[in-house]
């Protein structure tokens, strides 16, 4: 493990390698036995470009050589900050194969919030746009390598100027490189401990600076594979990556990555607004997307008017926050498709509706967790379990839930409990048949009240799945 990451306990692996869990894969190899099983099927789509898995999976390792070559070392961090083109989802694995570990920022965070990410993980290098919607991120890079002598190299998709066929010097000494030309003959296959970080996601639930949540191989492929296999996600399917791409929901619930490893075709596009979304719905067939609230609304109130047909939909998620029961009625008849709520955070722990769910509770509630293994406690302010039905304190603990904020030892002595409980920051309550409603949130561990003074040694757990880690 990297340092300033908190390990699952050694009996916690054991136990969910014994469950079936972990299956000690790494994310990359994921994608070689995903090129081998679906050579010629395609991968990935954006506009008019299109890769089948072996273009995609050759991309990759050429770019994870040419990293190496540029300095890129087993064990950096690397800040990539793409928008939804192919360059995000090759370069995500690429750095993976190279050993070194991607730290996904939003394309929305600027200087203050990408400094901060610089400054704790001491990130080797920059991946970003150049230019976006007006605003130069390779200028930021540079900027933020003044102060963060760390950050040594910037490869942006349109690089700075004059730098379309080399590399170029900013005046701190940053080396700047075109995304594009990092390219080699690819390199032999690496060795990867499925327990290792695989790459970091910022949290949207601290206050503050964004906390840094390290997910390991094995829990996120975990996390893919079992949404994957919830939805009955394959080579059939094609999901359309509507939301940005590094979200826990996009990426993982089952996402691109969840994608991919079933053999189904991604799609990504700018924005989900519906100018974009439902005409690339109708020609590239989609079967899957991701939603948030708000932009199912948007959805809804676009009139179709015959213009677009949408009957290749087979299921929508809506996710990030609990959808209004009305909101959700007005989906599976809007769209002749299924709506499945995915209660989730890039912390960990997904609760999802089911397919086989009546739309009383796929209308009313976020669903159940994820995995046999997952954990939750509905406590008191002082630490107590609450009865079923009645609201709390949302803690979890589980396969692909972390034990531990990166670099974040202050804020963990209160975002976990002593068993490795996360305290989510949420308010929630489970029903009788185990469905969870999420009542209120708070931002997680700094709004989390301390330890009780005299806690009991073993407070009674009411896990909504049987207990694998004691």
């Amino acid at each position: 493990m990297l340092n300033g990451c908190t390990p699952l306990p050694p009996h916690a692996i054991g136990r969910y390698y014994n469950h079936g869990f972990y299956q000690g894969a790494a994310l990359p190899q994921l994608l070689s036995d995903a090129a081998r099983a679906y050579a010629t099927c395609t991968a990935l789509i954006h506009g008019e470009h299109r890769l089948t898995y072996r273009e995609l999976n050759r991309r990759v390792e050429r770019m994870a050589a040419g990293l190496t070559l540029r300095g890129i070392r087993c064990g950096d961090r690397v800040i990539l900050q793409l928008p939804n083109v192919p360059e995000f989802v090759i370069t995500a694995y690429a750095l993976m194969r190279a050993g070194a570990l991607p730290v996904f920022a939003p394309i929305s965070h600027r200087a203050r919030e990408i400094a901060h990410l610089a400054h704790i993980t001491e990130a080797a290098a920059y991946i970003g746009p150049g230019l976006h919607h007006g605003f130069d991120h390779a200028k930021m890079a540079a900027e933020i390598s003044d102060d963060h002598p760390r950050l040594r190299r910037a490869f942006t998709l349109d690089g700075p100027e004059g730098t379309q066929t080399g590399f170029a010097t900013a005046p701190s000494g940053c080396l700047f490189f075109p995304l594009g030309s990092v390219d080699a003959p690819s390199d032999r296959d690496r060795t990867y401990h499925p327990n290792d970080v695989a790459f970091f996601l910022p949290s949207s639930r601290t206050a503050g600076s964004p906390k840094l949540i390290p997910r390991t191989h094995n829990d996120f492929a975990y996390q893919t594979r079992a949404a994957a296999d919830l939805i009955n996600l394959g080579p059939q399917d094609v999901y359309l990556a509507a939301l940005p791409a590094e979200s826990n929901l996009t990426l993982g619930a089952p996402g691109i990555l969840g994608a991919l490893a079933a053999g189904a075709t991604v799609v990504l596009i700018d924005t989900p607004d519906p100018a974009d979304a439902f005409p690339t719905i109708e020609a590239e067939k989609v079967t899957v997307t991701s939603l948030l609230p708000a932009v199912a609304q948007l959805w809804l109130d676009t009139p179709l008017n015959g213009q677009y047909d949408l009957s290749s939909l087979r299921l929508i998620q809506i996710g990030s926050a609990p959808v209004p029961s009305e909101l959700a009625a007005r989906i599976q008849p809007a769209f002749d498709c299924r709506l499945q709520q995915v209660y989730g955070t890039a912390e960990g722990l997904l609760c999802l509706t089911r397919l086989t769910d009546t739309d009383d509770v796929i209308h009313h509630t976020q669903g159940r967790p994820l995995s046999p293994g997952d954990e939750i406690r509905i406590t008191n302010a002082h630490g107590t379990d609450q009865p079923t039905g009645t609201p709390g304190q949302l803690w979890m603990r589980g396969p692909y839930t972390l034990r531990g904020y990166y670099k974040a030892p202050d804020h963990n002595t209160h975002a976990f409990t002593p068993d490795g409980f996360f305290k989510t920051g949420h308010t929630a309550r489970l029903t009788e048949d185990g469905n969870l409603l999420i009542e209120a949130h708070t931002d997680a561990a700094d709004s989390s009240l301390p330890e009780p003074a005299n806690p009991p040694t073993e407070p009674p757990h009411q896990p909504a799945r049987p207990r694998l880690d004691p």
